[in-house]
């Protein structure tokens, strides 16, 4: 009798738990992420179809408009992490990771990328944010202020070869462990993605 009590009591408390949890997602919040991250994809789609002729907007257009949407997405994720630090899961469930790609493309700000990545750190720590965008971020942040990267997320691709190789690497013979360490395949098959 006592094992069913305790039995009912565990499932009543993780119930609660999963129950608060999602309870504590804040929907304005991951209703403004969602805006702000459709507005980040439209123009980089829109580019992505330049080459095969399936945009109605001109290069120009889309470069601008892209610059535009970046620019209002960066205020608007100032003022979140402002209001909220680092949105985890437990706030904001998988919409984190649609903010951190926001937070990837604020190029033109390293330093607030850096205090990003410093809070995105604790969060990994508790298992409330993506270990993979951290390492991107790490990397985006470091090949932005022009030092080696850690774990070859960022990659250029050569235009006379058409060969992807990573921006360079503080360690490339510990670049798969360090990879692996944080769920990343191998090098390897990763720069295949962009032959």
């Amino acid at each position: 009798m006592k094992t069913l009590y305790l039995v009912l009591f565990c499932s009543l408390i993780f119930g609660l738990t999963s129950s608060a949890q999602t309870a504590k997602h804040d929907t304005v919040l991951i209703q403004k992420i969602d805006s702000m991250f459709k507005d980040d994809q439209f123009w980089r789609k829109e580019y992505d179809k330049i080459a095969k002729k399936q945009t109605t907007y001109s290069e120009e257009t889309i470069n601008r408009n892209w610059a535009v949407a970046d620019s209002i997405n960066e205020i608007k994720a100032k003022a979140i992490i402002a209001k909220y630090g680092y949105p985890g899961f437990n706030l904001v469930g998988e919409w984190s990771n649609d903010f951190w790609a926001i937070v990837q493309h604020c190029d033109d700000d390293i330093s607030f990328q850096e205090q990003v990545l410093a809070l995105m750190k604790i969060e990994v720590a508790k298992n409330n944010a993506d270990k993979n965008n951290y390492a991107y971020l790490t990397d985006r942040v470091l090949v932005n202020k022009k030092q080696k990267q850690i774990y070859g997320t960022q990659i250029h691709v050569d235009l006379k070869t058409h060969k992807a190789e990573p921006f360079p690497l503080k360690y490339p013979k510990q670049v798969d462990a360090l990879r692996k360490k944080m769920g990343l395949g191998p090098l390897k098959d990763y720069l295949k993605l962009f032959q």
